[in-house]
């Protein structure tokens, strides 16, 4: 069963950029002695609470200072660059880091609309033509452009042994259906969807084609995890998520608060049925719990891999529910 990490960098309140990033780089190092499979990071632009915004510049230095995990971004927006930029970028990091690199892409804007406006001058323009985008970085990766196509005469320098993996995003039929058409692997988002995704999981697999290196569909499963000794200790650990959310709806700028903060906050009605609902799409409490959750959805999924997101306050409580997470599997990860 292999296990991985998404990692969305998150700032807690009375912490800096700086060391939300520092705490990315140590969960990616304890990731790999754990034996995660991949870790990836996130891309977000000017969101509060978040410090990524230019995930290859982190994955570099995350390269740099582990040994075997593969990497990656998860996702680099590709309707705010070109695709041969990409190509580049991602070349240069699969030559420095052999074997180990990833590159999801998404096409969600990745912060507000003024931010959209100045990374982008037609972002939704771009989003209609994702698909020929995503044709052009594939062909960009694998250098193969047909003669006639200008792109033809040159290269996404350097060029490395290995492409990088490509996976397609997403919580749509569109990203799934484009994932299995252009031969990507898929990477469905449960955490940030109301959507089932056992239906776009199955999508995907019949729209699969074998193309770019892929003979066979490969999916990930991304689910939202907290885990601590005790489920009463997850359960207050999860408080401090649930406010920052119910903060960032409200459109205030916070970091993450902490677990005082939220036992302090009085909650709505409303906010507690909201805090309900999400308690049932997350796994929350101890490893033996978390664990049969988790085995369960893969299996009612049928996903390849599960990619655990975990949002705390305490970079140490984060720490320490991906260590029991990956204590309680055992030799399920290895």
């Amino acid at each position: 069963m292999k296990l991985s990490i998404l990692d969305q960098s998150p700032i807690a309140n009375g912490a800096t950029p700086q060391e939300a990033l520092q705490a990315s780089l140590k969960l990616a190092q304890t990731a790999e002695k754990l034996g995660y499979t991949r870790y990836w990071i996130a891309e977000h632009h000017d969101m509060p609470g978040l410090a990524c915004s230019a995930p290859e510049v982190m994955l570099s230095y995350i390269g740099a200072q582990t040994e075997k995990i593969r990497i990656g971004a998860g996702a680099i927006l590709l309707p705010h660059y070109k695709p041969y930029k990409v190509a580049e970028t991602f070349h240069m990091l699969c030559t420095l880091f052999p074997g180990r690199i990833d590159l999801g892409i998404g096409r969600a804007p990745g912060g507000s609309a003024e931010a959209t406006m100045a990374l982008s001058d037609n972002f939704l323009g771009n989003v209609k033509i994702m698909p020929q985008k995503l044709d052009e970085l594939l062909h960009f990766l694998h250098n193969d452009f047909p003669k006639e196509n200008m792109f033809s005469k040159i290269k996404a320098a350097p060029i490395p042994n290995d492409s990088p993996e490509v996976w397609i995003l997403g919580t749509s039929d569109k990203s799934a259906k484009l994932a299995g058409q252009t031969g990507s692997a898929y990477a469905f988002g449960q955490f940030m969807s109301d959507r089932d995704g056992e239906d776009l999981l199955s999508m995907y697999h019949d729209h699969f084609q074998q193309k770019n290196g892929f003979q066979h569909p490969k999916s990930i499963l991304t689910v939202n995890a907290i885990c601590a000794e005790t489920t009463e200790q997850a359960e207050n650990i999860a408080l401090s998520l649930h406010l920052w959310r119910i903060l960032q709806a409200q459109g205030k700028t916070t970091g993450i608060p902490s677990i005082q903060e939220a036992k302090a906050y009085e909650f709505s009605t409303e906010e507690l049925e909201m805090i309900k609902a999400a308690n049932e799409k997350m796994f929350i409490g101890n490893p033996a719990k978390v664990k049969k959750q988790l085995v369960e959805i893969k299996q009612n999924y049928g996903a390849d891999e599960l990619m655990i997101v975990t949002i705390t306050h305490s970079y140490e409580d984060r720490l320490k529910s991906y260590q029991l997470l990956a204590n309680e599997m055992g030799e399920m990860i290895k």
